[in-house]
C-alpha cells in the first residue's frame, strides 16, 4: 500500500478540486450541468430557510454560478433524484436508489427520522392515507383536512402529515415533485417503476461499501473520521473500514499534514498527483450554504480550513456572534470569513447585516474586490441587485470601498 505525503494546502485544494469549487465553471450553467454537480457530491441537502436563496439552490449556485432554479424541481419530477435521509433530507440521483433501500425496509436506525410508535399504534389511518393517495394521485399534506386539533408533540404535525411521513421514511411512498417546494408524495411503485426489490437489491454490506468509497471519493480526501458523517452512516463494519478497503486495494492512501492517514478514491489518483506537485490551483470566491458539504461538518471545517463554523438562526438574537443565517465565504481555496445577508425580493435589495473577517485574513483592495463581486453576482443572480451596502461602511471594508 503505496503512502504519499500530502500537506494541509494541498489537503484543501483536493477536498475543493472533488467539491468542484476550484474555479469559475465553463460555460453557462445547464439542467445537466445541475444533475452532473449533484453527482458529484453524491447528495444535495435540502433546508427550508430563506432569508436568501433555499440551501440546496444556494450550493448549487455556488458551483455553477447563475442557474435556473427550476431546473432541481424538474429533474425530481423527471425521476433523475429522489428525496430520502442521507446526510440529512437530500435530493439524491436515482441510480444510488438501491443504497438507500435496506434502511427503507428497517428505518430504526434512523432515529428521529422514523416515528416506529406511530406505525405501531395508527396503522389504519396510515392505510387511510396510502388509499388516498392511490385513490386520488400525488398529494400534498394541505390536501388532507385535519380531523383533529389535538397535537403529541411531535413537531406539532397533524395526523397525516406523520403519517405521510412515516410511509416516506419506509419508502411506501417517495416525493413525486415540489409544489411550491411542499412535497407532492405518491407511491413508490408509480414514482420509480422501474424498480424490483427481488431483482435489484444487493446485500447490505456492499451498498454500506460503496457508501464509504462514494463518501471518500467526494470528499476528496478524508481521514477516517470525516467519513460516515457524509451519509450518516452508523457503525461501518470492520469488513468497510477505510484501512480494510486500502489493504484490499479499493483506497488510496496519503499521510496527511499531521501525520494522520488520509484516503482518497482511486479516482482521484491524477488530482491527488497534481495537488503533490502544487498543480492545483484555486481561483473562485463563492458564497456558501450552511448545509454545503464543505461546511456541515463542524468539526472538519475546524480540522481542514481552521474554520469554527455555527448556524445561529436557532439562538436567541441577542446570544448570536455573527447573524442569523451566516454564509461562509470562500476565496481562493480558504475559508476567510462569513456574510449575514438578507434579499429583499420585492424591493429588488440585497441588504448585508454585517460581515466578519478570520482573524488569519489579510486585508486587501484585491480581496475586498473579490468578495464585492461574488455578492454582486449572489444579488443579480437573486434578482435583488441593489447591494445595500451601508454596514461595511463601518467594518474593516470601509477604507477600500
Amino acid at each position: 500500500m503505496e503512502t504519499t505525503t500530502l500537506s494541509l494546502s494541498s489537503a484543501r485544494l483536493l477536498h475543493l478540486a472533488a467539491q468542484g469549487l476550484l474555479s469559475a465553471p465553463k460555460g453557462k450553467a445547464s439542467k445537466a450541468r445541475v444533475l452532473a454537480s449533484i453527482r458529484q457530491m453524491a447528495v444535495l441537502q435540502i433546508d427550508t430557510i430563506n432569508v436568501v436563496a433555499r440551501s440546496p439552490y444556494l450550493v448549487l449556485w455556488s458551483r455553477l454560478g447563475a442557474f435556473q432554479m427550476q431546473w432541481l424541481e424538474e429533474l425530481l419530477a423527471e425521476g433523475k433524484l429522489f428525496e430520502y435521509w442521507s446526510h440529512e433530507a437530500c435530493f439524491v440521483p436515482i441510480e444510488d436508489y438501491g443504497l438507500y433501500r435496506h434502511q427503507m425496509i428497517s428505518p430504526q436506525g434512523l432515529g428521529w427520522k422514523f416515528n416506529q410508535r406511530w406505525l405501531a399504534e395508527h396503522p389504519q389511518e396510515i392505510q387511510l392515507v396510502k388509499e388516498h393517495i392511490h385513490q386520488h394521485g400525488p398529494s400534498r399534506s394541505i390536501d388532507f383536512n385535519q380531523r383533529s386539533k389535538k397535537t403529541t408533540g411531535w413537531w406539532e404535525w397533524k395526523p397525516e402529515k406523520r403519517s405521510l411521513e412515516v410511509l416516506f421514511t419506509t419508502g411506501e411512498l417517495m416525493i413525486a415533485r415540489r409544489q411550491s417546494f411542499q412535497r407532492v408524495y405518491d407511491l413508490r411503485e408509480r414514482v420509480h417503476p422501474a424498480w424490483n426489490d427481488a431483482r435489484d437489491l444487493t446485500d447490505a454490506l456492499s451498498c454500506q461499501r460503496q457508501q464509504v468509497l462514494m463518501a471518500v471519493k467526494a470528499l476528496g480526501c478524508a481521514k477516517a473520521s470525516w467519513i460516515a458523517d457524509y451519509f450518516r452512516m452508523t457503525r461501518l463494519d470492520t469488513a468497510n473500514q477505510p484501512q480494510t478497503l486500502a489493504a484490499a486495494g479499493f483506497l488510496l492512501t496519503a499521510t496527511g499534514w499531521d501525520g494522520t492517514i488520509l484516503y482518497i478514491h482511486p479516482d482521484h489518483k491524477n488530482l491527488l498527483k497534481k495537488a503533490q506537485q502544487g498543480k492545483l490551483k484555486a481561483s473562485i470566491t463563492r458564497l456558501l450554504s450552511p448545509f454545503d458539504p464543505v461546511v456541515w461538518d463542524r468539526k472538519r471545517a475546524l480540522d481542514l480550513f481552521a474554520f469554527d463554523y455555527r448556524l445561529e438562526c436557532y439562538t436567541p438574537a441577542e446570544k448570536r456572534r455573527y447573524g442569523y443565517f451566516t454564509l461562509p465565504i470562500l476565496r481562493r481555496g480558504a475559508l476567510i470569513g462569513r456574510l449575514d445577508a438578507k434579499a429583499h425580493r420585492a424591493q429588488g435589495r440585497f441588504e448585508i447585516k454585517s460581515l466578519h473577517l478570520e482573524a488569519s485574513t489579510r486585508l486587501s483592495q484585491a480581496m475586498v474586490r473579490d468578495v464585492m463581486k461574488c455578492i454582486q453576482e449572489f444579488a443579480n443572480w437573486h434578482e435583488t441587485p441593489d447591494v445595500d451596502i451601508s454596514e461595511l461602511h463601518g467594518s474593516v471594508f470601509g477604507g477600500y470601498l
